[in-house]
This record gives structure tokens, C-alpha cells and sequence, in this order.
């Protein structure tokens, strides 16, 4: 386990799925966390989170809204007094091929994928340098890396993803911040295990392109996202973990 007692930590997207787990495995290793997404939902995210020891609050926000982004950050702030951790997760999907994709499904995508990272780092960059520490890490994808059909939109917002990671990094190099993004792959969620019932064929393929030959679930990624947010990688920026069972190798 890491160390990140007495660190307080910002999760977008975070009611449900690999951001969940993210403020979880945060809070398992002593972080207080503040759960943002765009509907809170019935609070159990939030219950769950409190009920590892650490403190947590949730926020409901729209991630690609830069009043209501400055709004609830500064609320936030007022909460916890410091932020050390922003894990930009929030995301969304909107499949189709490009023939077909409507205009509004590729710009829905690409603002809460990638304008929404833009602005909440952007967000938290006054407290971070006056502080001249923290650590930001974008949760990427696979499929900015090595991309398939039907996802122009998701696709280009995470190779995005990755290039305002390594651009941040070198924007904030010489402020103590370091900004790094996690990769996942074929993770097991509520989506695959729906595929998974519906076309057992389809999980089998994506099983055998994997080297591990194995879907991850979210507290793998959860883990390198803690691991990225300690003391153990204050010299690691501008980089992307893969966490993907050797796909993205």
C-alpha cells in the first residue's frame, strides 16, 4: 500500500464504475476524497467512501462547464482547506462510425472527455502553485493509443488526453506538480459484463487479443492511479501507465 494519509483528493466522474473505485483504493490509503459527477444520484458512492475512515463530500458538477468547474472547486477548497489529488476520470461514450456519427455526439464526447481535463486542471493550477505541489492524473485509454472502429470521437479525445498530459507536465515541471495519465484496456464493468451476457463470442475475442489473456477490473487501475498520486512517484511526469494486460505493449 502507499502512503496518502492526511491528503485530500478531487475524483470527477466518480458515482460509479473505475471512478469509484478510484476515490475507494484513494481512501483505503488514507486520503479524504470529493466525488464529482454530474448527478449525485442517492449519495451511496459518497457513503461508501466515508465508511473506509476518510472524509468525503460529493458535488454535483458538469465537468465542461467552466463557471459551474470554478464554482464547486472553490466550494470544494472551502471544505477541505487543501487539495493534493485531481484525477481527471470523468468521461463519457457515444460509439458509432464516423459515416454515422452526428456532430453532437462527437463534440459531447470530446467536451466532457477532453475540454473537461482542460478546465478542471486549469481550475486547480492557482492553489497548486501557490502551493507548488500536487498531482494531477488524467485517466486516458487504451483506445487513444491503438484505436479501433466506431470511436473517432472517443478515440480523439483520449490521444488528446495523453497530449494535454504531457504538455501540463512540462507547464508545471518547475512548480513541485506532476501530471501524469493512466491508460486502461479491456477493464471488466457494468458495460462488458452487459456485453458479456448478450455476446459471450465478443468477450472471448477481446479475452484472446489481451497478452494476460484476462479483462482487468477497476482497482487496477485504481491502484497505478494511487500509486501516481503518492510520494513514491514525485519524480514520474508527463508519462502514461498502461494498464491494459500487456495490449498497448
Amino acid at each position: 500500500m502507499v502512503n496518502l494519509k492526511g491528503k485530500n483528493a478531487i475524483v470527477t466522474g466518480a458515482t460509479r464504475g473505475i471512478g469509484l473505485e478510484i476515490s475507494k483504493v484513494l481512501a483505503e490509503n488514507g486520503a479524504n476524497v470529493a466525488i464529482l459527477d454530474v448527478q449525485l444520484g442517492d449519495e451511496s458512492s459518497i457513503k461508501e467512501v466515508e465508511a473506509l475512515g476518510v472524509t468525503c463530500k460529493g458535488y454535483a458538477c458538469d465537468v465542461s462547464n467552466p463557471e459551474a468547474v470554478s464554482e464547486v472547486f472553490k466550494q470544494v477548497l472551502a471544505d477541505f482547506g487543501k487539495i493534493d489529488i485531481l484525477v481527471n476520470n470523468a468521461g463519457i461514450t457515444r460509439d458509432s462510425l464516423i459515416f454515422r456519427m452526428k456532430q453532437d455526439d462527437f463534440d459531447s464526447v470530446l467536451n466532457i472527455n477532453l475540454r473537461g481535463a482542460f478546465i478542471c486542471t486549469k481550475a486547480i493550477s492557482p492553489h497548486y502553485l501557490r502551493n507548488r505541489s500536487g498531482r494531477i492524473i488524467n485517466i486516458a485509454s487504451i483506445n487513444g493509443i491503438r484505436c479501433q472502429a466506431g470511436q473517432a470521437n472517443y478515440a480523439a479525445s483520449k490521444a488528446g488526453l495523453i497530449g494535454l498530459t504531457k504538455s501540463n507536465a512540462m507547464d508545471f515541471a518547475k512548480c513541485g506538480v506532476t501530471v501524469n495519465a493512466v491508460a486502461p484496456g479491456f477493464i471488466r464493468t457494468a458495460m462488458t459484463d452487459k456485453l458479456a451476457a448478450e455476446n459471450p463470442d465478443a468477450i472471448k475475442k477481446y479475452k484472446e487479443a489481451i497478452p494476460l489473456q484476462e479483462l482487468g477490473n477497476p482497482r487496477d487501475v485504481a491502484h497505478a492511479v494511487a500509486f501516481l498520486a503518492s510520494d513514491a512517484a514525485s519524480y514520474i511526469t508527463g508519462q502514461v501507465l498502461g494498464v491494459d494486460g500487456g495490449l498497448g505493449a
